[in-house]
């Protein structure tokens, strides 16, 4: 399978900001073991921000867009630095895309970001995109790096979109206000009704929420994708995604 993988602020950190340790290092060895059984994988990789800010004692301030785009500019070197390390630890090498709307927008932008992403797969190596914070806002006020796992799943032909972030999946309701609330399994369409469970707030350190993960439903099921969201507390649960179950949502591609 050639699978996308997006990883949330809030799976590679503690709510200090800091890196989380144990489960960044569990991760990287379970997608490198899904790679020696032979899967592609493409990892979308949030963290820069709230790991920078974090190094240096700050909190995030989404009105102080500066500090946000010099934070993007430390963490990513911290993140890259801890990928490249840990990766190499099981013999696979990755290579760094930052993105910006241009990639998408501008045809010869996106054909030259799918013949890098290609030929990177081609070659054995697992590709990390994130958003370019440091040049950009879009991603620092919307919150959308869930959507940029989708496209990038588009472009790369993906067979699965994962989306590991602090919840199991879609809930009916609240379930952290709600002890009724119940984990809905499989989503065969993205109807109004289920876009109305999302909540519109992510976590302190992350910029997104359900709202951009039901959007990148959308768009992964129109391109013949299915898409799962599961907690990334557990980078194990991975194998049982891979295999049809797991604690998750998953949602259906359209059949074409």
């Amino acid at each position: 399978m050639r699978i996308v993988i997006k990883v949330g602020t809030s799976t590679l950190a503690h709510q200090t900001g800091l890196l989380n340790i144990k489960r960044v290092e569990e991760m990287c060895k379970v997608i490198s073991d899904l790679k020696n059984a032979g899967h592609e994988i493409v990892l979308v990789s949030s963290g820069a921000i709230g790991m920078g800010l974090g190094k240096i004692g700050l909190k995030k301030n989404k009105e102080d867009i500066s500090l946000m785009q010099a934070g993007a500019a430390i963490g990513q070197c911290e993140l890259m630095y801890v990928y490249d390390k840990l990766f190499s630890e099981y013999n696979h090498t990755v290579a760094q895309i930052l993105m910006t709307g241009a990639f998408v927008a501008i045809e010869d932008y996106g054909k030259n970001l799918n013949n890098t992403l290609f030929r990177l797969l081609e070659l054995g190596v697992i590709p990390i995109v994130n958003e370019n914070d440091t040049v950009t806002t879009d991603e620092i006020v919307i919150g959308d790096n869930d959507t940029l796992g989708a496209i990038i799943a588009e472009r790369v032909q993906a067979d699965l979109l994962i989306i590991l972030s602090d919840i199991d999946g879609l809930y009916t309701a609240n379930p952290n206000t709600d002890p009724d609330a119940k984990r809905i399994e499989v989503i065969e369409e993205v109807t109004p009704e289920i876009e109305a469970l999302a909540g519109s707030e992510g976590s302190h350190l992350g910029t997104g929420g359900m709202i951009t993960k039901i959007k990148a439903a959308k768009i992964a099921a129109e391109n013949g994708i299915d898409m799962v969201i599961a907690n990334g507390r557990d980078p194990r649960v991975l194998y049982e995604i891979i295999e049809g179950g797991g604690a998750c949502t998953r949602f259906l591609a359209k059949k074409r």
